[in-house]
């Protein structure tokens, strides 16, 4: 079976080179694809536009979603995401600069499985990968509780390692 792709939803180049670099590191084979903009989130997630070949942009396992992105911005991505029966299940991520409480409480509301702030604290990196692919291969299905904060069973390490054999990394940037 092939493994899921990671959709990187992020507009700055650095954050990209460093989610491309600590995921290679983490070990993490999934492909990955990067978008810039809300719109090409939207775009990809719902196969239109120029996503419609699916070999060439599958759905992902998993979307690391930016909440400041130009244009249509992540919370606008994320409530898309959940208003539509074939992406609701999806698992999300926010990854953002915002230290706001209140942009945690709105994320989590709309259906966010996690939030993290950036940058990353070079300690917690390797752990929050480790995290994110115990996500990805979890058999349970990934419905956010929306007005809560979600909770999924924890999947350890070692039984998303069992799942997975070592494989080299697919990436492709989007625009």
């Amino acid at each position: 079976m092939k493994e899921r792709a990671i959709l990187v939803v992020e507009d700055d180049e650095n954050d990209r080179l460093l989610i491309r670099r600590t995921l290679a590191k983490s070990g993490i084979t999934n492909p990955r694809r990067f978008v810039k903009s809300g719109e090409a989130a939207i775009s990809y997630l719902e196969a239109v536009g120029g996503f419609l070949d699916a070999k060439k942009h599958p759905l992902p396992a998993l979307v690391l979603l930016d909440l400041k992105l130009p244009g249509i911005d992540g919370f606008d991505v994320l409530r898309r995401i959940r208003a539509n029966p074939n992406l609701s299940n999806l698992r999300v991520v926010v990854l953002t600069t915002s230290e706001r409480i209140r942009d945690a409480q709105q994320a989590y509301r709309l259906g966010a499985n996690s939030f993290l702030v950036k940058p990353l604290e070079f300690e917690n990196i390797r752990a929050f990968f480790e995290m994110i692919e115990a996500q990805i291969w979890s058999k349970e299905p990934a419905v956010a509780l929306l007005g809560n904060p979600p909770r999924t069973r924890p999947v350890t390490v070692g039984e998303a390692q069992k799942d997975r054999g070592a494989r080299k990394s697919e990436d492709a940037t989007i625009v």
